[in-house]
C-alpha cells in the first residue's frame, strides 16, 4: 500500500480538526456536569439544614436557585441561603 505525502497530510490534519472539536465540546459539558453536582449536594445540605432546624422551629424553602447557591459557594452559601430566608 503506498501513501503519497497529500493523503497523509489530509489525515493528519482530519486527525487535528477532530482532536480541538472535541476539546471545545468536552469543556463545557464537564462544566455543565460539575454545576449540576454541586447543585445537587448543596440541595442535600440545605435538606440537612431544615432537618436540624426542624427542631427548632426553622425552615429553610429549598428551591432550584437556593441549591444552586448552596452548591457553587458551598458552606458561605449555605449561609446566605439561611440568612435571606431568615431575614425575608
Amino acid at each position: 500500500m503506498f501513501f503519497d505525502g497529500s493523503s497523509v497530510f489530509a489525515y493528519g490534519a482530519g486527525l487535528l480538526l477532530v482532536l480541538v472539536v472535541c476539546r471545545i465540546f468536552i469543556r463545557p459539558i464537564k462544566w455543565m456536569f460539575k454545576l449540576l453536582t454541586s447543585s445537587l449536594l448543596g440541595g442535600l445540605i440545605l435538606a440537612a439544614v431544615n432537618f436540624m432546624g426542624g427542631f427548632a422551629g426553622f425552615c429553610v424553602t429549598i428551591s432550584p436557585l437556593a441549591a444552586l447557591f448552596a452548591g457553587t459557594l458551598g458552606v458561605p452559601g449555605v449561609l446566605l441561603v439561611v440568612f435571606l430566608q431568615y431575614l425575608l
